[in-house]
This record gives structure tokens, sequence and C-alpha cells, in this order.
């Protein structure tokens, strides 16, 4: 089941993605697919059509993985009292 993340890439605002697998340690770059802004908008600079988008390493930041729907009813929430 894909996960939903946000891609951070240097000098590029963050991204929205499905990630089918996790990262592992010994990988070279990441495989993302139906990319699309944070707002849901098209990626304006991939080509019309495209399926998957593959990014090194060296280029991301960081990767932010959300949680899904069905273990978001386990996760605990921070709150303030």
């Amino acid at each position: 089941m894909a996960k939903t993340v946000v891609l951070h890439i240097m000098g590029e605002d963050p991204i929205v993605a499905d990630l089918d697998q996790e990262p592992q340690p010994g990988d070279n770059y990441v495989k993302v697919s139906n990319l699309r802004k944070r707002d849901g908008k098209d990626v304006a600079y991939l080509t019309a059509g495209v399926q998957s988008v593959i990014y090194p390493w060296h280029r991301i930041t960081f990767l932010e993985i959300m949680v899904s729907e069905e273990e978001r009813g386990s996760v605990i929430d921070f709150f303030r009292t």
C-alpha cells in the first residue's frame, strides 16, 4: 500500500507524492508516483502524463512520511492543557 509523503527537494517547494515502499539505508534514490503540490495542483516542471519520478538522495533535504487514515486512529496527537 502506498504511503503519502512530503518530499523536500533542495531549491524547490515541497511536493506531495505516493511512496510504494520506505527507502532503505543502502538506496541511492527514491521512486515516487502521483506527484502534486501541497494544494493538489500539478507540478509545473513535470511533463503531462508522468507516472513516477526517481529522485537521487543528494537532491532531497528530507522526507516526511505521513500517517495513513487507518493508522491515524492509533496515533496520539500532542496537545496543551
